[in-house]
């Protein structure tokens, strides 16, 4: 028996059915919500990576920082075979800047209330080979003994120091706003030691001061790299500060 039309029309109508506009709709929305949720997740995984970045990046700054002033203050007034050679060979009066520093004074520096803040200046000598570190991290191997007289500064946010006075300025870490220090000093001498009892800023130093130093207190203020995110919108959040106090070498430890 032949299959009539209706059949053959019945069996044409089966085969061809597919979605419905409303199916399409819903698998759309469906699939859209799932991509912007793994949008989301993407973009907070950026978000975290570069947060942490950054902060890595601050915290190498800091350490650097912190690293080459405080090796820095430690050798303040070291000078090479104290057989042969006297501090006073080496300790000669000079003018920093606009500053003048004393015979055998070995840190001095300058204070402002503005942004950048204080430069920091320290002296000593070192012979070659002995692996004193002046503030760029070089070394002297010229064969002879080799004055160095160090100023550290913020310069375009920039922590600049000259291992020469007066000489060529190397940026060593960026995003900082300003540099504070304090010098710890002793002023009750009823006392024989080298304890400190008052931190000064170098507006208050008095030139007895100058040679009584057995500590110094820096700050350095940093940009806050996360500020603008949530909970890092207020004024305090623009900044981050590390601080940290270095003995004085030739002060360090009981008083002889």
């Amino acid at each position: 028996m032949k299959a009539t039309s209706t059949q053959y029309l019945r069996r044409d109508s089966g085969r061809q059915s597919g979605f419905t506009l409303i199916e399409m709709s819903i698998a759309m929305a469906v699939a859209l919500f799932l991509l912007a949720g793994l949008f989301s997740i993407v973009q907070g995984t950026r978000t975290t990576y570069g947060n942490q970045n950054s902060l890595a990046q601050l915290q190498d700054g800091e350490r650097l920082a912190m690293t080459l002033v405080t090796d820095v203050v430690q050798a303040s007034g070291y000078f090479p075979d104290p057989h042969t050679y006297t501090a006073a060979q080496f300790l000669q009066p000079i003018t920093v800047g606009a500053a003048s520093v004393a015979a055998g004074q070995t840190i001095s520096g300058t204070y402002s209330t503005a942004d950048p803040g204080d430069s920091l200046t320290v002296r000593y000598t070192t012979a070659s080979g002995d692996n004193i570190i002046n503030c760029v991290g070089g070394t002297n191997t010229t064969g002879a003994p080799a004055s160095y007289v160090n100023t550290f500064q913020v310069v375009g946010g920039y922590l600049v120091c000259s291992p020469t006075n007066g000489g060529a300025v190397s940026q060593l870490v960026n995003g900082l706003t300003r540099m504070d220090v304090w010098y710890g000093v002793k002023r009750d001498f009823t006392v024989s030691d080298y304890s400190v009892d008052t931190y000064v800023r170098a507006n208050a130093m008095t030139v007895a001061d100058w040679s009584n130093i057995s500590s110094v207190k820096v700050l350095l203020t940093f940009k806050n790299p996360l500020f603008g995110q949530p909970g890092q919108t207020s004024v305090a959040s623009q900044t981050i500060q590390f601080t940290r106090i270095v003995a004085v070498m030739n002060r360090a430890g009981v008083k002889s």
